[in-house]
């Protein structure tokens, strides 16, 4: 019996080795090779800090972090606002087709920001869609487009807030509503009520997701890239030093890797602390429940859910829309409906593009899927020391920007023995590991659920400890982990960060694709693959309803 048991933990231990060994290669290793290449000198070879002091003592590119900062405070805030405002009207006024306001916001938010930033150029750029009519019903105004601070805001703004509403949506769920109700009795307003009440109790949620939301924003480059122009913020700054056609530093670029690291390191912590620190437990015995309100109330209820929804599915509409469009010059559509978008796009070019995205977001999810449900199994069921490590460093990728990521991969695995650089391995990885941190979080929130006096119970009548995972714990699991794959694929196939910086010729993706025919003026072509992406997304969420027998999602 001993020896079975040795046997069952050598195995165990092995596994836990052995995906640890992975990490190390894969996440860490890449990392150290960053920060080596940060502080070398690439004359001398010798010990420098010469690139960090480059950074600090230059202004320029000391003011791309202040603009990155700005856009990133003022793009967060207004998220907050938005998210807290539309979920809360949502939860407690009765709104004509609530439900399907819900996934269109939960639509709006699957798609890349710089797909955004692209459909708002149609609508609102030198040549956009509302920028002619504006100037022709005003002759004396000359307005140039929303290209700049303002143009960058409002992409970030629209495309983030939908993660707020869900967060508060989710919080505001789990409220007991007899506090709202006894605050009422005791004749507080509504307005009081919100504000004494509601808000406080639903704040560690809000700042918890607009930390969510300010970490992506701030990592963000193919939105300042599309529609900053002359602002230029940091990740645009690192893009172009590492990619630069003309000139590149890779030492350079490897220390502003280092500082983005910090920076998000820091915010990532603060996250931590806030979601600790200020968390409320309570029990709904009576939830919020939506209800009739007076007529002016309803209206303007209405109006600002429905505009918002509005202007946050404003961009995909515009590219679906576009797609079946004859484009006469780059940027110029005109009203003949056609197919050509699609036909030079998937047919004429001959391409792997769309199988290229399908292949490898079904391979990376099958590595996130298998190896995240390890991790937290190992994480929760045999816990020790290594496991614990391991279970940190699962949270390296979650914390650490796409690009950065992507640049890391090739300062390390573009040498011998792994030669990984320009192929498909490398960027099947990298979505991998970029994804893997969220499936673990889930499986080990679901392992959390299951007693392991049912594995017990398995173990006791005859069955291994490896057969009790698969045939008693693995099935109970997997609601949950199919739940959480699709909405991981959803992610994937979206990835542009890393995906940018890792591509060739041959192993371009839907969303490098869309970024590449926007950068050369093929608006048409990239419409067609924008639709692509967002009709696979839609089906994608339908399917997520269709398992899980949910109406709405919230987080």
């Amino acid at each position: 019996m001993l020896k079975n048991s040795n046997r069952r933990g050598s195995f165990w231990m092995f596994l836990t080795l052995l995906i640890l060994a992975l990490f190390l290669v894969f996440v860490v290793y890449p990392l150290i090779m960053v920060l080596y290449k940060s502080v070398i000198d690439p004359k001398g070879g010798g010990l420098t800090f010469e690139n960090f002091t480059r950074f600090f003592t230059r202004k320029y590119y000391t003011n791309t972090m202040i603009n990155s900062f700005k856009v990133t405070l003022v793009a967060t805030t207004i998220s907050a606002v938005l998210g807290l405002l539309m979920a809360y009207i949502t939860r407690s006024v009765r709104i004509a087709g609530s439900k399907t306001l819900n996934i269109l916001i939960v639509v709006s938010y699957l798609s890349p920001p710089f797909i955004g930033a692209y459909a708002w150029i149609q609508l609102l750029g030198r040549n956009g869609l509302i920028t002619k009519v504006v100037n022709a019903l005003l002759p004396g105004t000359d307005f140039g487009g929303i290209y700049g601070f303002a143009g960058i805001v409002l992409v970030f703004s629209l495309q983030s807030f939908p993660l707020i509403y869900m967060y508060v949506a989710g919080a505001l769920q789990n409220l007991d509503n007899s506090l709202n109700e006894a605050a009422e009795s005791l004749g507080a307003g509504n307005p009081r009520r919100v504000m004494s009440i509601i808000v406080p109790l639903v704040l560690p949620t809000v700042l918890a997701s607009s930390l969510l939301v300010f970490m992506r924003v701030f990592s963000d480059f193919g939105t300042p890239m599309l529609i900053g122009e002359g602002y230029r913020t940091f990740p645009v700054v690192l893009y172009n030093q590492f990619m630069g056609e003309v000139t590149n530093d890779d030492f350079f670029s490897a220390a502003l890797c280092v500082i983005m690291m910090l920076i998000t390191l820091v915010f990532f912590f603060v996250q931590r602390r806030v979601s600790r620190r200020h968390t409320y437990s309570m029990t709904a015995l009576k939830p919020m429940e939506p209800k009739r309100v007076s007529r002016k109330v309803s209206i303007l209820s209405h109006g600002f859910v429905y505009l918002v929804t509005a202007l946050a599915l404003l961009p995909q509409l515009m590219v679906i829309s576009t797609s079946f469009l004859k484009e006469s010059t780059p940027g110029m559509f005109t009203s003949t409906l056609t197919l050509d978008n699609y036909l030079n796009t998937i047919v004429a070019k001959n391409n792997k593009v769309i199988a290229n995205t399908y292949i490898y977001g079904i391979a990376a999810i099958i590595l996130v899927v298998v190896i995240g449900v390890l991790i937290s199994y190992l994480a929760e069921r045999k816990r020790s020391p290594v496991t614990s490590t391991l279970d940190t460093l699962t949270m390296l990728p979650y914390i650490i920007p796409g690009s950065v990521i992507g640049i890391a991969f090739l300062y390390a695995l573009s040498r011998p023995p792994l030669m990984l650089s320009g192929t498909a391995t490398i960027i099947i990885i990298a979505l991998a590991v970029r994804r893997m941190p969220y499936t673990i979080r889930s499986s080990t929130a679901i392992i959390g659920q299951i007693s392991p006096s049912i594995e017990e119970a398995a173990i006791s009548l005859g069955a291994s400890e490896l057969r009790s995972f698969r045939q008693v714990t693995l099935p109970m699991m997997l609601p949950g982990i199919l739940a959480g794959a699709i909405m991981s694929w959803i992610t994937v196939i979206s990835e542009l960060s890393s995906s940018i910086i890792l591509y060739r010729a041959n192993t371009q993706t839907l969303t490098v694709s869309i970024y590449v025919e926007v950068i050369r003026n093929n608006f048409g072509n990239a419409a067609a693959y924008s639709t692509v992406l967002t009709v696979t997304s839609v089906l994608s969420l339908i399917l997520f309803f269709k398992l899980t027998g949910r109406k709405d999602i919230s987080v």
